[in-house]
């Protein structure tokens, strides 16, 4: 089964400290290293570091690039500055969502970034390319050149900027970014916690493993990234999303701008669901004892 199964640039080092590994969105991943509690709680109080390198880059460039991503995403990119961060979603016609991402406005006039999650990248590619069709645009699948680590917590700044020597992070606002000729810097994360995300290439990111590894950054697996996305209550695409839940059931309307924009892929469907009311929507729930919540659970 393993052999079917994609590994990231950092798999040896998941391997060397004998993290659990298991299959996650066609790739054979870090569930743990120690245990879901102690990673969780390094997060929260000081520090972690996670494997992001399976999720996907997928760039957009070319002279109707604003228009065309504004089609196809349900926030608003127009007026977009460079070095800013949206987050939203890709929607089929019927509202129900193809997934959810994030959007870089690049420093480069009609070039943007997309960071689509991992179990999507064929279908988020094929997806684009096939709406493409009339727009003089580009759309270039990169997800292959880049490793990604997300250094999650209080303390992240202080680790990315005095062990890992990005001073420029300090100054990065939420959901903002800066890039040099072979390295993208975030200030984003999917834990609820300030951190940043690192984009460069495989041997860039495993030096920036090791820098961190040795000065005591905790590695984290998939198991408490889900608690702290969980308890922070952030979407997980097959989860709150998919391809039979709308934004506006999961509760992420807010990102789709159905007054501010009179155009995108789903829009029609969204605004005839709100006027009909919902059947369905997520709601939060609350444990009476000590456990986690998973996947499957009765309520």
């Amino acid at each position: 089964m393993e052999e079917n199964l994609l590994k990231t640039c950092l798999y040896d080092k998941h391997v060397a400290l004998g993290a659990l590994m298991s299959p996650f969105g066609g790739f054979i991943m870090p569930i743990q290293y120690t245990n879901i509690t102690d990673e969780h709680n390094a997060v929260r109080q000081k520090a972690g570091m996670f494997d992001v390198s399976h999720m996907g880059e997928i760039f957009v460039s070319g002279p109707d690039a604003e228009k065309f991503v504004n089609h196809v995403f349900s926030n608003n990119i127009a007026g977009m500055e460079d070095g800013k961060i949206l987050y939203g979603m890709m929607l089929y016609p019927n509202g129900t969502t193809v997934d959810d991402l994030l959007v870089y406005k690049e420093f480069v006039p009609d070039h943007y970034l997309l960071i689509v999650n991992a179990s999507n990248i064929a279908k988020d590619y094929e997806w684009l390319c096939a709406q493409a069709e009339g727009y003089d645009v580009k759309v270039d699948n990169q997800s292959d050149e880049w490793g990604q680590i997300a250094l999650q917590g209080p303390e992240a700044e202080k680790y990315a900027v005095e062990t890992l020597g990005l001073a420029p992070a300090a100054e990065l606002g939420f959901y903002t970014y800066y890039r040099t000729d072979d390295m993208i810097v975030s200030r984003t994360g999917y834990t609820g916690e300030d951190g940043f995300e690192i984009y460069a290439s495989h041997e860039v990111i495993n030096n920036m493993w090791d820098t961190l590894l040795a000065a005591g950054v905790v590695p984290c697996g998939l198991g408490c990234r889900d608690t702290l996305r969980f308890e922070a209550g952030l979407p997980l695409y097959g989860h709150e999303l998919s391809d039979e839940i709308t934004p506006l059931e999961a509760g992420l309307g807010m990102f789709a701008k159905i007054k501010d924009k009179a155009e995108f892929i789903g829009r029609d469907a969204l605004v005839a669901q709100k006027e009909a009311g919902l059947t369905r929507k997520s709601v939060g729930i609350e444990l009476q004892d000590k456990a986690i919540p998973r996947a499957g659970y009765p309520v």
